[in-house]
């Protein structure tokens, strides 16, 4: 069984099992139809993926690498907000008749902020002390401008990254670890896609740092399956999963803004049916 598959099944058990049913409370998500959206919660989950042994994606269904990396993509290389520079349609539902999002996601990433060293954004004073303080405490990202919240179509769901580096003691090479906080997760549908999509970030910046790719750590503060979820994650968990694939990050990119889509592979990746058409609320 794939780690992440272990971890998945866990969780989702967990929240079903004894996390709290919001039906009747006041929510703000509501289905196409205009009924209200309830969910099953969990508060404070947090696991971890040791991305040196394993790459954390689910084999009891797909997760589209490709998709995601290119959104990642979108967020953190081209630090873009309209839909139109994005190969996919998830985004749809939020954007204007513009493409745009508003001031969320990948604007705020691409905003420059005055430091000591110069003006950066937040993708580039990573990189930097990345590769200058690697022992800083202060190699983080947060995209929840509050100031900025009335201008954008939908509030950060993975709103942060911190970055911590530590040595291997066995090949004396810095170590790359990160924590992604995020304030809300839709477990059927946006979980694991998180976590491999940050999961080829941790990867990449590692590998244009000269580092080793280490711990990648998920907190989420609401952990949620919703209810017209239900059954189809008692379905999911009730599969066979399958071993790990290998993943194969193009050693030859150097510069985080080479890489694309193209420049990652999953080697044996085994996965049972997808399932089509989730609901998605909004």
């Amino acid at each position: 069984m794939a780690y992440a598959d272990d971890v998945f099944i866990k969780m989702c058990r967990d929240i079903l099992d004894g996390g709290q049913d919001t039906s009747g409370e006041k929510v703000r998500p509501h289905w196409e139809d205009g009924t209200p959206a309830y969910t099953i919660k969990k508060f404070g989950v947090v696991n971890r993926y040791d991305l040196s042994k394993e790459f954390p994606i689910l084999t009891l269904r797909k997760t589209a690498l490709k998709s995601a990396t290119d959104e990642l993509l979108w967020i953190w290389q081209k630090k873009s907000n309209n839909i139109n520079e994005l190969n996919s349609h998830i985004w749809d539902e939020w954007a204007d008749p513009d493409g745009s999002i508003g001031k969320a996601y990948g604007y705020q990433l691409g905003v420059k902020h005055q430091y000591k060293e110069g003006m950066f954004d937040q993708v580039d004073r990573v990189l930097y002390d990345l590769k200058n303080n690697p022992y800083s405490r202060r190699i983080m990202t947060n995209i929840y401008t509050f100031s900025d919240l009335h201008e954008m179509n939908l509030y950060p769901c993975a709103y942060s990254m911190t970055f911590n580096c530590t040595r291997n003691p066995n090949t004396g090479r810095l170590v790359l670890n990160g924590v992604l906080n995020q304030r809300s997760n839709d477990v059927l549908a946006a979980n694991n896609w998180n976590v491999a999509q940050y999961a080829v970030l941790m990867h990449m910046f590692a590998q244009v740092s000269d580092m080793e790719v280490g711990e990648l750590v998920h907190m989420i503060a609401d952990a949620h399956i919703y209810d017209r979820h239900v059954p189809l994650i008692k379905e999911l968990i009730s599969r066979t999963p399958y071993p790990a694939p290998k993943f194969e990050l193009n050693p030859d990119v150097k510069d985080f803004y080479d890489f694309t889509p193209d420049d990652i592979k999953l080697t044996d990746y085994k996965f049972g049916e997808q399932i089509k058409n989730i609901p998605i609320a909004v």
